[in-house]
């Protein structure tokens, strides 16, 4: 099986295919978690499965699962896939492309006569964007027992539409638990929605972990005043405090190395009038780190700062979101690796700045990720592109990574 090959034409059409729904004049997709264009996205999808033998079932977030039988049907299955969900002004690749390429290592399989010891699923997981109903990675979150089913049930939309309405009216409500099953492994393929591997001239990344991510909301509580009667020196600003602070939390997050990242995402202040001194300055803060020994060290580090910074200024700290760093399963990993040496395609391991399905995933099984490059890192973007040969060497990883693990599994 050393020769086996996806077929990119095939899986350039369904690339094509699938971003004609929901498509954007600018050439991206707003296929959104559970609207009518999500429907019939999946629906489209599923098609293409039945014509190779594959099986849909969905349980009750919506995460969708489509099995392909192995030779032992009782071997735990392995998982392939993404999210087929994107963001309001989203692209073609993000998730789409490691769903679809896992439906074509199937059809390669399939047309190939081989079929594995283990059954497949192709998953394609629920909400993972996140831009209709927060939190992002809704449906692998419930499904690994990291967030609580009721709580996203309840989540509403801007219009006020609950998740579970949006299941039943998007026809999405399925049967199955939405509980974690044991599964052999799971391999997600993505974009890698940054520029580190087109800069790097390097084909495929091997996903070592993902970052641990802090998001916090950070108030600092001055006085508002009159901007015209008031004497500068007078004054408790807290815009002038915000811009002093931001300068110094930048410079102490260089401090722990090319690793660690701070992003200042939103800013707010109340009362927001031009001819006066604004009470409050509210801001988010987002610190990420691969290592979660250093993530703790920086974000107590930061949040010291913001607290003590200006005497005459009050702060209040609130915590968002807390995601702990993430190390991939050396099984997968190990099977990745293998695969870019027997095909000859350069990698290198990488760490990924983003979320992903594969975080949850990790908690309850063996996972691993691939990257391919994206066009100038734009992700989250209409303008969002990946070349052909990138598409191609990515689906051919996929499929002597799902390879190696079934050999290594069979061994076992």
């Amino acid at each position: 099986m050393n020769s086996l090959r996806i077929n990119l034409d095939r899986l350039e059409s369904f690339l094509t295919q699938m971003a004609t729904i929901g498509a954007t004049s600018k050439g991206g997709c707003n296929r959104q978690a559970l609207t009518d264009l999500d429907r019939r996205g999946r629906d489209l999808f599923i098609t293409w499965c039945k014509k190779i033998g594959g099986h849909a079932r969905l349980d009750e977030l919506g995460n969708l699962f489509v099995r392909f039988a192995g030779k032992d049907n009782g071997l735990d299955p392995i998982f392939l896939g993404s999210h087929l969900d994107t963001q309001p002004t989203g692209g073609k690749y993000d998730g789409v492309y490691g769903v679809l390429a896992a439906l074509e290592v199937m059809y390669t399989l399939k047309e190939n006569g081989i079929t594995l010891a283990h059954p497949i699923d192709l998953a394609v997981w629920c909400n993972e964007e996140g831009a209709r109903f927060s939190p992002a990675m809704a449906g692998s979150g419930v499904f690994s027992g990291q967030l609580e089913k009721q709580a996203i049930y309840h989540a509403k939309d801007l219009q006020g539409v609950s998740y579970y309405d949006a299941l039943v009216s998007s026809q999405q409500l399925g049967e199955l638990p939405c509980v974690a099953f044991p599964f052999f492994a799971s391999l997600e393929l993505h974009i890698e929605q940054g520029p580190i591997l087109e800069s790097t001239n390097t084909s495929i990344g091997i996903v070592t972990g993902v970052q641990g991510m802090n998001w916090y909301e950070i108030t600092l509580e001055g006085k508002s005043v009159h901007a015209g009667p008031t004497p500068m020196h007078m004054r408790q600003d807290p815009v002038l405090g915000f811009a002093k602070l931001t300068q110094d939390i930048y410079s102490r997050v260089t401090d722990y190395g090319d690793q660690a990242r701070v992003t200042i995402g939103t800013i707010q202040t109340e009362p927001s009038s031009p001819n006066t001194v604004p009470e409050n300055v509210t801001f988010t803060l987002d610190l990420r780190h691969p290592d979660q020994t250093t993530l703790q060290f920086m974000s107590d580090e930061i949040l010291s700062l913001c607290k003590t910074y200006q005497a005459d200024l009050t702060t209040y700290v609130r915590t968002l979101w807390l995601s702990p760093a993430v190390q991939f399963s050396q099984q997968c990993i190990d099977a990745i690796q293998s695969a870019t040496e027997q095909l000859e395609i350069d990698a290198q391991p990488i760490v990924s700045g983003a979320g992903h399905d594969s975080v949850y995933l990790s908690k309850v099984g063996p996972t691993g990720m691939i990257f391919i490059p994206c066009k100038d890192g734009l992700s989250h973007n209409e303008e969002e592109h990946a070349y052909p040969q990138w598409i191609q060497d990515g689906a051919n990883v996929l499929l002597h990574s799902l390879l190696h693990l079934t050999t290594r599994g069979s061994q076992l």
